[in-house]
C-alpha cells in the first residue's frame, strides 16, 4: 500500500514573529503618548498663586532655566503666568552634557518653548575632564539656532578633578568652536566662586551668566554680566517643581541685540 504524502505547510513561524512584534510595538508606543499626554495634562493644571521667591525689583526681563528634571512642561501656562506685571520672558534649557549625552527633553522644550513665544536658549553641562572639541561638536549635533534666539552657553561649574589651566584650555576650545559655527559670542553660566579661582581674565569677553543665591540686588562680581540665577527654588505654572529664576541686566533693546540675528 502506497503511503500517503504529508501536504506541506507554509512556515508560519517569521510571520507570527513580525506581528507580535508590530503589535508589541504600537502597544508601547500607545502606552508612551498616552503617558505623555498624561503628564502634559498635568503640568497643565498645576497652577501658583505667586512665584513663591522674592524677585529682584530693579529689573524688567525675567527667565528660567530648565532640564530633564523638571519633566513636561506646559510652555503655554509658563508664558501666561503673570504676577505684578512680572511675567517668564525668556528660558534657558539644557540640550548636551559631556562628549556625548543629550537632555531626554531638550527636543521636545525647545519646540514648545518657541510655540508658545518665549525667548529660547540652550546650554551645554561641561565636563572639564573631557575633550572641549568633542563637547563642541556634540553640542552643534543638538542645537540649531534661529534668528531671535538666545546665544549658546557653556554651563562650567566643576572641575572633575581637572587642573586650572586644563580646564582653562578645554573651555576656550569649545567656546572658540561653538562661536565659528554659529556666529555669535557664547555666554558663560558659572558661579562666582568658581569664576574667581578658576576662569578669570581669560573669559572676561564672554557675556556672563552668573549664579549667585541669597541676594537681592544683583550678585558680588567685579565683572559686567548679562544674566543673574538668584533663585533656585521658584514655582512656575505649568511646572511641577522647583526652577531657578534669572534677571536680564539690561532693558528691552539690550536684550534684543544679544539675540541671534
Amino acid at each position: 500500500m502506497a503511503k500517503r504524502k504529508k501536504k506541506k505547510t507554509a512556515r508560519s513561524g517569521p510571520w507570527k514573529v513580525f506581528l507580535y512584534t508590530l503589535i508589541i510595538g504600537n502597544v508601547f508606543l500607545l502606552g508612551y503618548f498616552g503617558y505623555v499626554w498624561m503628564k502634559e495634562r498635568y503640568a497643565a493644571g498645576i497652577r501658583y498663586k505667586a512665584f513663591g521667591i522674592p524677585i529682584p525689583g530693579s529689573y524688567s526681563i525675567h527667565g528660567i532655566d530648565v532640564s530633564k528634571y523638571q519633566d513636561f512642561i506646559d510652555w503655554e501656562s509658563v508664558q501666561e503666568m503673570e504676577v505684578e506685571q512680572i511675567k517668564i520672558g525668556f528660558a534657558f534649557m539644557k540640550a548636551t552634557e559631556g562628549v556625548g549625552n543629550k537632555d531626554a527633553l531638550f527636543k521636545r522644550n525647545w519646540k514648545k518653548a518657541k510655540e508658545a513665544g518665549i525667548t529660547r536658549g540652550a546650554y551645554h553641562f561641561f565636563i572639564s575632564s573631557k575633550s572641549g572639541r568633542m563637547q563642541a561638536e556634540n553640542f552643534i549635533k543638538t542645537v540649531k539656532l534661529e534668528s531671535g534666539d538666545l546665544p549658546p552657553v557653556l554651563d562650567i561649574e566643576q572641575t572633575n578633578g581637572t587642573p586650572p589651566a586644563k580646564i582653562r584650555e578645554r573651555a576656550l576650545e569649545f567656546l572658540k568652536i561653538v562661536e565659528n559655527y554659529y556666529g555669535v559670542t557664547p555666554v558663560i553660566y558659572t558661579n562666582v566662586d568658581f569664576y574667581k579661582q578658576y576662569l578669570k581674565e581669560d573669559f572676561d569677553r564672554y557675556p556672563l551668566w552668573v549664579a549667585h543665591y541669597l541676594r537681592k540686588e544683583g550678585p558680588r562680581i567685579q565683572r559686567d554680566w548679562h544674566f543673574w540665577q538668584h533663585s533656585e527654588t521658584g514655582s512656575v505654572n505649568g511646572i511641577g517643581s522647583k526652577v531657578d529664576f534669572n534677571v536680564f541686566s539690561g532693558d528691552s533693546a539690550a536684550f534684543r541685540k544679544l539675540l541671534v540675528p
